[in-house]
């Protein structure tokens, strides 16, 4: 990851994009590119969705625009001074203690939170 953090801020600086690198900026740029990868899913059946990588025309697409959020996402923790992997790691941990494999294995409520399903 770190690796990865200095490729896309040295390209950035390269091009002298820092000034426009604000937090607002790639968060709404990251934004933009989630709405893209969305874009590529939207009318895909269940099935279709989880072989979209199987597909010779979808499958490049969704790659592509999986690396462009990926870049924003590097870029705007990197304008933020956050580790991205050590974010990653905290939120998982807390979300294991708010969701033990007990309360909530196998149950979608947990996964759309504490609402109950369907609501």
């Amino acid at each position: 990851m770190t690796e990865l953090t200095e490729h896309v801020r040295d390209f950035a600086r390269e091009r002298d994009w820092e000034q426009f690198h604000t937090p607002k900026n790639l968060a709404m740029a990251l934004a933009g590119e989630v709405g893209e990868l969305l874009a590529e899913f939207q009318w895909l059946t269940p099935e279709q969705s989880a072989a979209v990588m199987t597909d010779a025309d979808l499958g490049p697409r969704v790659r592509a625009e999986i690396g462009d959020v990926t870049i924003y996402l590097v870029r705007l923790a990197d304008v933020l001074g956050i580790d991205l992997v050590q974010a990653a790691a905290d939120k998982l941990a807390d979300s294991g203690r708010r969701y033990t494999v007990e309360a909530a294995h196998g149950s979608v409520a947990k996964i759309v939170g504490d609402r109950p399903a369907g609501s």
